[in-house]
């Protein structure tokens, strides 16, 4: 596999990174380390086309960089979804670490059978998801459900990240469940990054429960805790204090859902998108 990267997948790897020299050399010069401009040049490359527009809310270059990801990393990204994320990280990883997506056990959520049914897909069909973003070698890649994750990949993990996906598991009562998973696929001392919608200090948890896709930062530092993790750093990389964080709608009042329509859209369009928590936890033995 990875003769067939060094010969396909890793010339599109360079172009990436070869398509945008004068940004990397500047932050170079900036203080920036090769793998950080690195992975700069492949978040600033016409690959990612219009994901580049949440880049200003998202902040990918500096949310990776506080997480330390490095190339050599074997890389969990769970629910992957469109890609936003996989597009930046496989490329990233490819030639000397892994990209692997984990989506959820298809019986343990709240779906109908058909959306089931494609969860039950996901590790034939990713792989080739992320072949067409990237130009890279399906077989680079890997895909697991959380509730088929093969022994021998359990403990090969450097690092997982949780994209804003936090309340979802909590309102759906799999959480206990789907960190277990990713707990498993972590070596020792692993790392998982999140970056989760952000309810203010105090909010009551009737709100702030997942429901609205709000959460406090201290229910997910208590549940990973409670699941076997302790908390490194936490940033306010993707903080928005425009974000009141308390919209009848939810989280999906803001862009780019526009939940309430052309309801207050200019109002909407003026927070941005949401104030969000970005912390980073390390495997406890």
């Amino acid at each position: 596999m990875k003769n067939i990267l060094m010969t396909t997948g890793l010339a599109t790897a360079i172009a990436m990174v070869s398509a945008t020299p004068v940004l990397a050399k500047h932050h170079a010069k900036d203080g920036m380390s090769h793998d950080d401009a690195g992975l700069a040049a492949i978040v600033a490359h016409e690959r990612r086309g219009e994901d580049k527009a949440r880049d200003k809310y998202r902040n990918p270059s500096e949310t990776l960089s506080f997480f330390g990801l490095k190339p050599d990393h074997t890389v969990v990204e769970y629910v992957p979804g469109g890609g936003w994320y996989s597009k930046i990280i496989a490329p990233y990883v490819a030639e000397k670490g892994k990209f692997i997506g984990l989506t959820f056990a298809p019986d343990s959520v709240p779906f109908g059978d058909e959306a089931k049914q494609r969860l039950r897909g996901f590790p034939a069909k990713f792989p080739n998801d992320v072949a067409g973003w990237t130009g890279m070698p399906a077989d680079t890649f890997s895909a697991y459900t959380a509730d088929a994750v093969p022994d021998e990949v359990n403990g090969t993990a450097d690092f997982v990240i949780i994209p804003r996906m936090m309340h979802n598991l909590l309102r759906w009562n799999i959480a206990d469940s789907e960190i277990k998973a990713m707990r498993n696929m972590l070596k020792a001392g692993g790392m998982v990054g999140i970056i989760q919608h952000r309810a203010k200090d105090g909010t009551p948890f009737s709100y702030a429960d997942g429901n609205k896709g709000y959460l406090r930062t201290d229910t997910v530092i208590k549940f990973m805790e409670v699941n076997g993790f302790e908390l490194v750093k936490q940033s306010e990389i993707n903080a928005n204090p425009k974000d009141t964080a308390d919209y009848p709608g939810g989280v999906w009042t803001l862009p780019p859902r526009y939940g309430a329509g052309e309801t207050d859209k200019a109002r909407y369009t003026a927070i941005g998108e949401s104030d969000r928590m970005t912390l980073l936890f390390r495997k406890l033995p």
